[in-house]
């Protein structure tokens, strides 16, 4: 049964990803028909073709390597200054130049002229911007449906008052990870010197009213090692129970790096789903937007330590992942002893976040990404805005196909990534549940 449950929990993750893929690239496509653009071709994966049609002038399949997916737009890739889009020439410069003008020589090749004044690089700047920008638009809005369904509907684990677990010792923080026990010579914690029993109730800190674990949290911290009076609610009757908080070194936040010196006392609350409001699922998504962008910048960083957990290093939980390890995931979560409404939840939770990193990833402004693209049709705008703003002849339009040297670079390392993080999410994978 558990076998078949991670089957059934891979199986829909990569559906959900083939369909976030599928409507990425149909977030290109339907703009580009708008603008009357040529579109030849729409498929989803790489590779040889499994199934597809035709209809009018668009190819439409599914590819046998489902690991992202196309649109081909026609004339993507403009004509050198000066020359006839029709007469492509041979190169016979140097290496670089010659790589240029061998791509230009492919994609005119199937170009005919009546697909005159339907090139891409023929619109206007804002109709590429549109077109380029929809794709990872459309991840952003399918990031805001699970995030706002998942929240609103099912809800969101919240930290109550009541506790769940009382540690035994302190343990520092860049230790706790590793689920290390308690040994000689380690403190013993706050709680337990004060005598704190799982399922008390905290009424009180200090003389504050306690109604949330969020407003304790702080109160905790900002006592370092003074003198605490916590009054808590026992088998329905209210104790005090007075210790002395300490100085303990604790990561400043989930998802965070960076550890601070803050008061301790060495309790857990127990969580209870609860639905919550648009606001806060809207909020929620900032918030994992914003980590999201730090993860993006520490990903070389991270990157150096998957490649060392590829021999035989411990692999930090929170290193990136590859598709493979996203589905190995949700294969594990599928099989997990959580209840179904949990199960789904965190499955929907993952396709979520993916889907807003393939969103902020494309945003990136380099090619072969969407934002290269993007930046692309921006300075485009810029040069003839201000040309025409100062009287100056239009510059027309930016030749992208002269980076491509440093697109193909940058393709070639995004593939060895990920081609590093596959090894790694079979070698030494991320496992969410011990055992």
């Amino acid at each position: 049964m558990s076998v078949l449950l991670t089957i059934l929990g891979i199986v829909v993750f990569v559906l959900g990803v083939l369909i976030s893929v599928g409507l990425h690239e149909m977030g290109h496509m339907l703009p580009a028909k708008a603008f009357g653009m040529k579109v030849t071709q729409f498929f989803v994966g790489f590779g040889r073709t499994v199934w597809s049609f035709k209809r009018g002038e668009t190819e439409y399949g599914i590819k046998a390597i489902p690991a992202g997916g196309f649109v081909r737009i026609i004339g993507m890739m403009p004509p050198a200054k000066g020359q006839d889009p029709t007469k492509v020439r041979k190169a016979n410069t140097g290496p670089i130049q010659s790589m240029v003008e061998n791509a230009r020589t492919a994609e005119y090749e199937t170009i005919s002229p009546e697909d005159n004044g339907r090139l891409f690089y023929q619109k206007v700047w804002w109709k590429k911007l549109i077109v380029m920008a929809s794709g990872p638009l459309v991840n952003v809005l399918i990031a805001v449906v699970l995030f706002t369904g998942l929240f609103t509907i099912y809800g969101d684990s919240v930290a109550q008052t009541t506790i769940s677990t009382v540690t035994d010792c302190v343990i520092p923080a860049d230790q706790a990870s590793a689920n290390r026990k308690c040994q000689d010579g380690d403190k013993i914690s706050p709680a337990k010197q004060a005598g704190f029993q799982v399922g008390d109730k905290i009424v009180a800190f200090n003389g504050t009213t306690i109604t949330s674990w969020d407003q304790l949290t702080p109160l905790i911290r900002a006592n370092t090692d003074k003198a605490a009076t916590i009054v808590v609610e026992r088998n329905g009757q209210q104790l005090t129970l007075k210790t002395s908080t300490i100085i303990n070194q604790v990561l400043d936040k989930p998802g965070s790096d960076k550890y601070v010196s803050v008061g301790f006392l060495g309790v857990s609350p127990e969580s209870k789903v609860e639905r919550q409001s648009v606001g806060y699922a809207l909020d929620k998504m900032g918030g994992y937007t914003v980590s999201t962008i730090q993860a993006l910048g520490r990903f070389p960083e991270k990157l150096v330590g998957v490649a060392k957990s590829i021999v035989g290093g411990e692999r930090d939980q929170d290193s990136p992942m590859s598709v493979v390890g996203a589905s190995r995931v949700a294969g594990e979560i599928a099989a997990s002893d959580l209840n179904v409404g949990a199960k789904a939840a965190t499955l929907i939770l993952l396709l979520a976040s993916l889907n807003l990193f393939l969103a902020l990833f494309n945003f990136i402004p380099l090619l072969p990404l969407d934002g290269g693209h993007m930046i692309g049709a921006i300075w485009e705008g810029i040069r003839r805005g201000l040309a025409k703003l100062f009287g100056r002849p239009d510059p027309g339009y930016v030749d992208v196909a002269k980076l491509l040297p440093i697109a193909y670079v940058a393709a070639s390392v995004i593939v060895v990534m990920g081609v590093l993080l596959v090894i790694a999410d079979i070698v030494n994978p991320i496992k969410l549940f011990n055992g």
